[in-house]
């Protein structure tokens, strides 16, 4: 049983602590879903590596990818109800990090979320 719960334990951090994955879905889940608004929320992000990590929590059922037929057509992200849960969780490492974490050490892609959720 303990050895479970470890395993189940490693997967969660490495899934919200994978490189950009927090600030991917804090921007995400504070609403911006749309890939440009994504990006513009999560500076020094590149296009390459924001694509990859998009496609990563969208294989691990926590994004769901939605492409709106327009012209052009339009790409959008949003969280499942399985990405929807990490809000709290999310909102618990803001916290612990606003106290424990000095603020030059710590790179915020969106301080309006990060107030939001260390609430």
């Amino acid at each position: 049983m303990v050895h479970t719960t470890c395993s189940r334990f490693h997967r969660a951090v490495e899934l919200i602590g994978g490189r950009w994955s927090g600030p991917i879905l804090q921007a995400v889940l504070a609403g911006r879903h749309r890939y440009a608004d994504i990006r513009a929320a999560v500076p020094g992000l590149s296009d390459t590596m924001l694509a990859q990590r998009l496609r990563a929590l969208e294989a691990e059922g926590v994004l769901q990818r939605r492409v709106i037929p327009s012209s052009p057509v339009r790409v959008e992200y949003h969280p499942t109800e399985k990405g929807t849960a990490l809000l709290p969780v999310l909102g618990a490492v803001a916290r612990w990090a606003e106290v424990w974490i000095e603020p030059e050490t710590v790179p915020v892609a969106d301080e309006r979320f990060a107030k939001e959720l260390a609430q």
